[in-house]
This record gives C-alpha cells, structure tokens and sequence, in this order.
C-alpha cells in the first residue's frame, strides 16, 4: 500500500519520530512522509510511534491508497526531497 504520514510531536521528540519515519518511509517535507509500505510494516510503525508520542499532545495522519498511481501529487514552491531522481 502507499501512504503519506504526517505528524505533530513535541519538541524533544521529534528527533527520534523523524528517524523511526525514516526507516520506513521517505522523508519529502518537515514531518511528512511517503512511500510503499506493507500492512506488517506499518503495524510495526505505528506500535513504535505510539511509544514515542505523548497523549494529549502528540498526533500523527495516516492516509493510505492501494497504489500511489491513485494519488495526484502537485508541488508548489520548494520541493525539500524529490523523490523522482533516476541515475
């Protein structure tokens, strides 16, 4: 499945949210990611990122799509990670 997360943590921990994102997602922007992730994958995320965030203050969106063929994605401005380099 491909999903983009986003997230709102606190400031001390931020930095760890943004390395357990980064190993299953591609970074594309502050808090936001994308990528192909499996349904095991992101069961696993999900657990550990409920161990880092804070109750009452922290959130984190999940969209999902089957394929990221079905999303329309449109930059504007800046893009911070482009994701569509070929070597």
């Amino acid at each position: 499945m491909y999903v983009i997360l986003v997230y709102d943590i606190g400031q001390k921990r931020v930095g760890k949210m943004l390395k357990l994102c980064r190993r299953y997602l591609n970074w594309i922007q502050n808090s936001v990611f994308e990528g192909e992730i499996t349904p095991v994958k992101l069961k696993e995320l999900k657990a550990e990122a409920n161990q880092l965030m804070k109750k009452g203050e922290d959130s984190m969106i999940i969209f999902k799509s089957r394929e990221k063929k079905w999303l329309e994605k449109e930059v504007i401005g800046e893009e911070k990670n482009n994701l569509d380099t070929f070597l």
